[in-house]
């Protein structure tokens, strides 16, 4: 890889975080600095008018680098910081940008669509389907970070089931959602089964939630914590909604539980399918179809992490 892991030692790397204000985003680069136990600095950027994310796809195959396209939350000096870490299309400009005028590496935690691919550094989800260029590492899911949080202590052998929400692609339908949290009470009797809402989730699915005996319950409408990490580090089996790639990313980087995705329509053509299609083949996952896959298998992104610095 192009960074000079002899001059940035792992433990002493400082990186400067490019954020959106998406929390998927966001994550995916805390999480790159986390594996490599490195300081970290969060700084939001936004582009100053809506024209200007279009005028950057133009700059960038110019190769024209400019600052006034941007705005940046805080004054940065270059000698605070080794590389700039950024995910997503709000960031990836100001990124290269920046990388160039305090010539610091950059590292990318997605594929950067419309923007030429000449990051340092690239990390692509294989469901992108990337192009084979030695600035390129691919990887089955997005980069996580997972820290149990002792929000959810079972006595017993457990379950956990985790329900995110309807998207562009998905819209839930509370009579599959119904069908399959039968069938997850019907097969796991005995148990101590526990589940976690999203932001996204819908209103009639909480209430749908509310009506069975779970041993632990979070609706995060009225309760704004995030167990998923207890719940992979407890739980025999988790069932997770196939509408949240992070989520997902989450699962199958910690603990010893075995994945059930819960498909919400019959719909394969998008991206969601094809990650979790991906990621059941290779052993990671099962997709749920009433029977139990048994795939406990996980990746480790500290290992992913430490060859952008190789």
């Amino acid at each position: 890889m192009v960074l000079d892991a002899q001059s940035l030692e792992i433990a002493k790397v400082k990186i400067l975080i490019l954020s959106d204000g998406r929390m998927g985003h966001l994550n995916q680069s805390i999480a790159f600095a986390k594996h490599l136990d490195a300081e970290y600095e969060i700084v939001p950027v936004h582009f100053r008018y809506k024209a200007c994310k279009l005028l950057s796809y133009v700059l960038d195959k110019c190769k024209i680098y400019t600052s006034k396209l941007f705005t940046l939350s805080t004054t940065i000096q270059s000698k605070h910081f080794d590389l700039i870490v950024c995910a997503g299309s709000r960031t990836y400009y100001a990124a290269k940008t920046l990388s160039k005028r305090l010539k610091l590496q950059s590292v990318t935690m997605m594929l950067p669509q419309s923007y030429r691919y000449d990051f340092d550094v690239i990390f692509a989800q294989s469901h992108d389907h990337p192009p084979m260029q030695t600035n390129i590492i691919t990887l089955p899911a997005n980069f996580s970070y997972v820290e149990p949080k002792g929000l959810f202590t079972p006595k017993n052998k457990s379950i956990g089931v985790i329900i995110g929400g309807n998207n562009a692609h998905f819209t839930m339908d509370k009579e599959r959602i119904k069908h399959q949290l039968d069938s997850v009470f019907e097969t796991y009797k005995g148990y101590e089964i526990a589940i976690t809402t999203s932001p996204r989730t819908p209103k009639e699915i909480e209430e749908l939630i509310e009506s069975y005996p779970f041993a632990y319950s979070v609706i995060f409408s009225k309760n704004k914590i995030n167990p998923i990490a207890d719940f992979l580090h407890h739980c025999e089996v988790v069932f997770i909604t196939i509408d949240s790639t992070s989520m997902i990313s989450e699962a199958i980087s910690y603990g010893s539980s075995c994945i059930e995705i819960l498909p919400l329509s019959e719909n394969k053509n998008n991206k969601f399918f094809t990650l979790a299609q991906n990621l059941e083949n290779e052993g990671y996952v099962h997709l749920f179809d009433g029977s139990l896959g048994h795939k406990n298998k996980k990746i480790d992104f500290k290992q992913y992490a430490q060859k952008a610095l190789a």
